[in-house]
């Protein structure tokens, strides 16, 4: 990794974190050098979730606008559906967060999720880290939306943010409970529509259990993103969020987390299927699948 390339990143330089985001991306050599390098950060990450045509893009359009309103520099990540044909990302254009691309203040990457399950970039943990050294204030990462296995998300944001629409009763039924409890904040967007008052009622009476074993309570908002009603209230919880994280138990749990899926990653590194299926088949002798992994 090239010393000049990480001064600089360090500068806030914007194309030299484009770069080494793709480098970091595409397992260049000597990124994990760079990564161990960088320097401690206290820039927040909000995590932004929920099924799709929420309009969770529109809502991350309003909420970039509120953190520039006040000076502050955003760096957002949306994670995307990958193409079959080259693992990039789908719906790279977000057309709808146009307005910020040429704004000094904000940064904007759409990643794929590259088959990862979770609605997330296989190196987004390593990609916020990078981001982070990029003196961003704040870090916004949208998620693909994925069902139930986002609840990823709460592995790596400070603040997750789970976004759901009025029409979305039957995803509150079936919703996981792990995406209840994993949620610091719930928001009903497009809450202009018929019967939002009460799918919020119903949302909160279904959040009571959850509420009991978290020991407090977990704000249900109301927001028109297209407007930007609702959003002013939202970055408000957001910031009052985040000052209760400092020295916290869900800090070091959040660290753990991190440091867990890296772990497991880079013990896995170099592991495939298709070397498993030549060994396994290659293999003399009576089988024990235990005594076949030992050697991993």
């Amino acid at each position: 990794m090239h010393k000049q390339l990480f001064q600089q990143l360090q500068q806030g330089n914007i194309k030299a974190l484009a770069r080494t985001i793709s480098l970091v991306e595409n397992d260049a050599d000597g990124f994990e050098e760079m990564l161990t390098n960088l320097p401690a950060s206290n820039t927040k990450i909000i995590g932004i979730t929920g099924p799709p045509g929420a309009g969770k893009s529109t809502l991350v359009d309003a909420l970039t606008g509120e953190f520039v309103k006040r000076g502050k520099k955003v760096g957002v990540l949306c994670i995307d559906p990958s193409s079959p044909f080259n693992m990039g990302a789908l719906l790279g254009d977000r057309v709808r967060m146009s307005e910020w691309y040429n704004n000094p203040r904000v940064f904007i990457r759409s990643l794929a999720t590259r088959g990862s399950l979770g609605g997330l970039n296989p190196r987004i943990i390593e990609i916020t880290e990078v981001m982070k050294a990029a003196l961003f204030d704040v870090i916004i990462i949208e998620t693909v939306g994925v069902g139930q296995s986002e609840v990823e998300i709460a592995g790596l944001a400070d603040t997750t943010v789970v976004v759901m629409v009025p029409e979305g009763g039957d995803e509150v039924q079936t919703m996981k409970a792990g995406l209840m409890e994993i949620a610091d904040l719930f928001v009903v967007n497009k809450a202009d529509r018929p019967g939002a008052e009460s799918f919020v009622k119903n949302l909160r009476l279904m959040l009571a259990p959850a509420f009991q074993k978290k020991q407090t309570e977990v704000a249900v908002l109301q927001t028109i993103a297209l407007q930007k009603l609702g959003v002013h209230e939202l970055y408000e919880k957001i910031v009052e969020h985040q000052l209760t994280l400092s020295g916290s138990e869900k800090h070091y749990w959040l660290l753990a987390e991190r440091a867990y899926h890296l772990i497991q990653q880079k013990r896995m590194f170099g592991v495939t299927k298709p070397e498993l299926f030549k060994r396994i088949k290659e293999y003399s002798g009576t089988f024990n699948l235990y005594k076949f992994i030992e050697g991993y």
